[in-house]
């Protein structure tokens, strides 16, 4: 007889508390030795919008970053990979308004003169400024915003939780609110005892949403000393497993840019991949960046739902992956979703329409922890109490596929009519 019992969903044996973090104010800020502030510069027709973010830090840092690998970049990236490349970082210099996308050499000039003018204003190498810009594709990005913004956003800059603030709010674009995480907890030191490290961040994102190896726009901080590889390694795997496990709507961003910054503030011994203290720093991290991606999943434009997809028993992690995305990019799921519909059926049909092979009599699935379908067949369910659930601000869905042991997990969010309205007038 089939068991009507929830599924069983893994948990993970890398989550930040379980190496003593805990939530903490300051976001971007929160991590010794850095600094942040968001202006009004002038990328936007409405001056009460903020639009030029600096993050800083005081000196010459680690640095990773990952970027988008869609093919049509824009300007930013390319200016950002090359010099990220080097391991070492002071700052990065970011717009909203204006993407700086399909704009050719005048593109690159610009994204480069505003790292010029950044490192002139705090006096360090241009090389080590980073530069990132969302917005409308296609057009000019002006100088002119930046030659009097710069040194207005310099003179801002400060190490306060409201700094950070300001610098998340100066990065939307459609989002509805600014995204901002921070943890702190214990790094332990080779001969014993541990020192206090932070972690933290902000993120944007809210269309345009499926990345790979990115989101939007993303700074991390941290003042644990790791090396430059370690961080690289520790930001690889964070993203991997939180950024890239979000879609919106399938689309992958033109300027995808996540950056880590890790100043070394808190003392104690350099980190490296060996070190006993890499693990907690690496999932405090990966903590930060799944906090942001669910904000990212949730703020999804026009949602009113959050959605986590876990895909269990597929034969390969790759199987997992394929079919979990074709679940949170369904639009019948999504729209179902959206109208309170517990419609299993999309989630099959979703499912069994990627080419990952399985049997379906050996499917189970489950929405909101309530098996809807066991073994191929559909369980009976009060659609009375599921329309109650349909009231929770997080939305489960979980599809045991009984090929293998591999589990997938992605966000997403429902798809409404204000999705349609904000991306048919976004230009307009």
């Amino acid at each position: 007889m089939t068991s009507c019992n929830p599924l069983a969903i893994p948990m993970q044996d890398d989550a930040p508390q379980s190496f003593g973090f805990a939530p903490c104010e300051g976001g971007v800020c929160a991590a010794a030795g850095m600094r942040a502030a968001g202006i009004s510069a002038g990328f936007r027709r409405n001056p009460q919008r903020k639009d030029l973010a600096l993050v800083v830090a005081d000196e010459a840092s680690a640095c990773a970053a990952t970027f988008t690998q869609n093919r049509f970049c824009a300007a930013p990236v390319q200016v950002s990979r090359g010099r990220a490349a080097s391991g070492h970082a002071r700052a990065v210099v970011l717009n909203s308004g204006n993407a700086n996308a399909a704009t050719g050499e005048p593109g690159l000039r610009c994204a480069e003169k505003a790292c010029a003018l950044v490192a002139r204003e705090l006096g360090c190498d241009e090389r080590d400024v980073l530069v990132a810009s969302t917005g409308v594709i296609g057009v000019q990005l002006p100088l002119e915003p930046y030659m009097t913004g710069v040194p207005a956003v310099v003179g801002a800059l400060a190490a306060t939780p409201e700094a950070a603030h300001d610098a998340a709010c100066a990065v939307m674009t459609t989002d509805t609110h600014p995204k901002e995480a921070a943890l702190v907890g214990p790094a332990p030191q080779a001969g014993g005892g541990a020192v206090t490290v932070h972690v933290g961040g902000f993120a944007k994102g809210s269309g345009m949403i499926q990345p790979n190896m990115a989101t939007m726009l993303c700074v991390l901080s941290t003042d644990a000393p790791l090396t430059p590889e370690a961080a690289r390694s520790a930001l690889l795997s964070a993203v991997r497993q939180s950024f890239n496990k979000v879609t919106v709507d399938s689309d992958t961003s033109t300027n995808d840019t996540c950056i880590l910054f890790a100043t070394g503030a808190a003392g104690g011994d350099a980190i490296d991949e060996a070190s006993p203290a890499f693990p907690a720093v690496a999932a405090a991290i990966k903590g930060v960046c799944t906090n942001l991606a669910r904000q990212i999943a949730a703020d999804g434009e026009g949602s009113t739902r959050l959605v986590t997809v876990d895909v269990l028993g597929a034969a390969t992690q790759a199987d997992a992956d394929k079919v979990a995305f074709a679940i949170a990019n369904s639009p019948l799921v999504k729209t179902a979703i959206f109208g309170h519909d517990a419609n299993w059926g999309r989630v099959a049909a979703a499912a069994g329409k990627c080419g990952v092979p399985f049997s379906q009599e050996a499917v189970d699935i489950d929405l909101m922890g309530v098996p809807v379908l066991r073994a191929g067949l559909p369980v009976p369910m009060d659609e009375g109490d599921m329309l109650r659930r349909f009231e929770q601000p997080e939305i489960g869905v979980a599809v045991s596929l009984g090929a293998g042991d591999a589990h997938a997990r992605v966000w997403t969010c429902d798809l409404t009519h204000g999705y349609v309205k904000i991306n048919g007038e976004y230009r307009t």
